[in-house]
């Protein structure tokens, strides 16, 4: 027997910033009742809501599998929300009619409106539907996101998983600690991309420059692809200005090319936090590392400090034994996600 759906033309609407587990409870069960399900999605252009490409981002890849949703964006240019009255209503609701341009059967919210709301007022020609929402609440979300991570859809996390970067010279620990990070805060890390690709030739010293090319574009694809299923941060193993370093310390033979995407990189990356570790821990020879550092640890750390800085980017240091370093590094990452 087919199971024709009750209403043609059905529409649910949210601000979505962020969407959680409600909104997508709400949205599930209205694109079950309809043939065409429209998402309104409202936004302002200002640093308190999510961009309105993200948001449409999160709605597209979690109802495409559905079939029958539709989006709709609908610009809110109040930023006191107390403002919003009537007269806005009626002005939004005629530009939702124009752009759906077919007669709304039903309308679809969540249980923190009522009839009384303008969902209601408005569309005073369509059917009223209200889903209740349990404990989601997007205010609460915007508080303290970390303490509700729980309450948004995995897509949604991505958006705001924080990322935090260590840093240093050889044999300072940044390994070590990137992959106990992790695995404390049960998250993706980020290993040193450069470690396997710059031993091509069995050792650093006979690096192609198509290797300093492969190691900052597979860095920062990797990153990328972790990001999306990282719980809460994502921790770094070096970035594409270690790689600018070694650029210089090798002698690359194509320098200005690679130092040039280098630095492109170098604009598009930002962190939460950047973990700078001394080098006053016993210096390791693990593999090839370079015996001419060893000789002079402080004078290249400081190098890459400088780094750093000529790009703009602070960084918290970390001194110490090993118990130290982790101790201030998970007070660090707390005090930044808490």
């Amino acid at each position: 027997m087919i199971n024709e759906k009750k209403y043609k033309v059905g529409m649910y609407g949210g601000a979505f910033n962020p969407l959680h587990l409600g909104h997508l409870e709400c949205i599930i069960k209205a694109a079950a009742q309809c043939e065409e399900l429209y998402i309104i999605i409202s936004y302002c252009k200002h640093a308190n809501d999510v961009d309105v490409k993200v948001k449409i981002r999160w709605v597209y890849q979690l109802t495409k599998h559905l079939g029958n949703v539709k989006i709709i964006t609908l610009e809110d240019k109040l930023m006191n929300k107390a403002d919003y009255t009537e007269k806005y209503w009626q002005q939004d609701c005629k530009q939702v009619k124009e752009q759906i341009g077919k007669k709304i059967d039903v309308v679809f919210c969540g249980s923190d409106y009522d009839e009384s709301s303008f969902w209601n007022q408005c569309y005073e020609e369509s059917e009223f539907i209200v889903f209740p929402r349990n404990q989601y609440n997007s205010t609460m979300i915007r508080k303290n996101i970390y303490a509700h991570w729980d309450w948004m859809p995995q897509i949604v996390r991505s958006h705001f998983v924080k990322k935090v970067l260590l840093i240093g010279g050889e044999s300072v620990g940044k390994s070590t600690l990137t992959i106990n990070l992790a695995n404390y805060y049960n998250t993706n890390y980020l290993e040193e991309v450069g470690r396997d690709l710059s031993e091509l030739s069995g050792t650093d010293v006979y690096m192609l420059s198509e290797d300093f090319t492969r190691i900052l574009l597979e860095h920062k694809a990797k990153e990328m692809r972790l990001l999306a299923d990282s719980n809460k941060v994502l921790f770094e193993d070096t970035d594409c200005l270690i790689t600018r370093f070694y650029m210089d310390f090798l002698e690359d033979e194509n320098v200005e090319n690679n130092a040039k995407l280098a630095e492109a990189i170098a604009r598009l990356n930002s962190y939460d936090l950047i973990l700078f570790l001394e080098p006053d821990v016993a210096w390791v020879q693990d593999g090839d590392r370079s015996e001419v550092i060893a000789a002079d640890r402080t004078k290249y750390s400081n190098q890459i400090k400088e780094f750093y800085k000529k790009y703009g980017f602070d960084f918290q240091v970390i001194r110490g034994d090993y118990v130290c370093r982790f101790e201030q590094a998970v007070k660090l990452v707390n005090e930044m996600l808490y």
